[in-house]
């Protein structure tokens, strides 16, 4: 194998597919990053044989074709010290290579590609639709937050992907909230549903590329692969049902507010900062145009309330959270005015942005109170 490409371009490469590299293995050959080297193009992989990325970069020039497995930290670590500029790279029969750059060259082991695992993609039976990569994007960072860490139920450690043909919606919950971001520009002929892992959801979220217009999306009962641009991403899917989540939303809570949300979240940082550290609790005191928030830890006699003009149309209440998820929820709205209707003190709270702001209504978040 020997050829010439630009030493930016391989590193951003590299880069992107590395992400799947693992920290730790039973298998050495995955701390490698496997080349194969075609016509004027190398394809790239990485993989834990749970997540696999593979990217493809066009080479300038090649003078012989091949495939090997090269140690990702160490090439990693060498092309950040490069400057960009077209570099060579080629192979040697004592099992190294050599990477030469305009005034030196180094030289490191390779090992053979034929140890590295086959990477099997989606069966006969796969589902495919395609769906914007800003969308994407977007549905991801929504939701990704509200996500658990339950080893008793997998299915909620992952972000459940509702797609139909009019709508497609993306859903996270750790049983305290549920974020739900929905979106009419998914292209399916078919309803179909999974459940992508969110260690692979922030994978997919951090390598997509703005630039990138659409992502193709193939699944079967166990594998999902994303295909955009130049980069393929496959990964197994989380078994298990996910909760009728339709059915927690709640649908006539007659209680509204109406307030800033950069205000309500700044007043719920200051207030839970006196807050009980275990219960983490926050009490919200609602009245016609006014809100008032409390919080108080009795062992440490500390204490904090403040009042806040807004729009509330409804009965008095008196409700609580934990301040974590409130403000959680509250930091990744991303919305200017929240609309939260509540239906009484036992029941969620559903959070919205306000009807005017067309163009965010596409979240909504659900958050269940606690006694305080």
């Amino acid at each position: 194998m020997e050829f010439i490409v630009s030493s930016a371009e391989l590193l951003k490469g590299l880069t992107d597919v590395s992400k799947a590299i693992p920290s730790k293995s039973a298998l050495q050959i995955l701390d490698n990053f496997l080349f194969v080297l075609k016509g004027k193009e190398l394809e790239v992989t990485a993989s834990d044989q749970e997540l696999t990325l593979r990217t493809v970069i066009a080479i300038d020039k090649v003078k012989s074709e091949g495939s090997i497995a090269v140690p990702a930290k160490h090439i990693l670590d060498l092309l950040k010290e490069i400057p960009d500029q077209p570099i060579t790279i080629k192979t040697s029969s004592d099992s190294s290579f050599e990477c030469i750059w305009s005034n030196g060259n180094s030289s490191l082991p390779y090992f053979p590609a034929a140890d590295f695992p086959e990477i099997k993609g989606t069966d006969d039976t796969a589902r495919r639709f395609t769906f914007p990569a800003q969308s994407l994007v977007d549905g991801i960072n929504g939701t990704i937050y509200a996500t658990a860490d339950d080893e008793m139920r997998p299915a909620m450690n992952g972000i459940f992907f509702d797609v139909d043909i009019a709508t497609t919606t993306l859903v996270a919950s750790d049983s305290h909230k549920l974020i739900c971001y929905t979106t009419n520009d998914v292209e399916s002929k078919e309803k179909v549903s999974f459940i992508l892992h969110k260690k692979a959801a922030a994978i997919l979220k951090s390598i997509l590329d703005k630039e990138d217009s659409n992502v193709d999306v193939a699944f079967d009962d166990n594998t999902v692969v994303f295909t955009f641009g130049q980069t393929m991403m496959v990964c197994r899917l989380v078994i298990g049902k996910y909760p009728k989540y339709r059915d927690v939303i709640p649908q006539n809570n007659s209680n509204v507010l109406k307030i800033d949300r950069t205000m309500l979240l700044n007043a719920a940082k200051r207030i839970s900062v006196c807050g009980n550290k275990a219960s983490n609790h926050i009490k919200l005191e609602l009245k016609p145009g006014q809100l008032e928030i409390t919080a108080q830890d009795l062992g440490f006699a500390t204490a904090a309330y403040e009042k806040i003009m807004c729009d509330y149309q409804g009965e008095p209440l008196s409700i609580g959270f934990k301040s974590p998820f409130l403000i959680e929820i509250l930091n990744n709205m991303g919305c200017e005015t929240l609309v939260i209707k509540f239906a009484d003190a036992r029941r969620a709270a559903l959070i919205v942005p306000s009807e005017e702001e067309a163009s965010t209504e596409k979240i909504c978040g659900i958050l269940m109170p606690i006694l305080v």
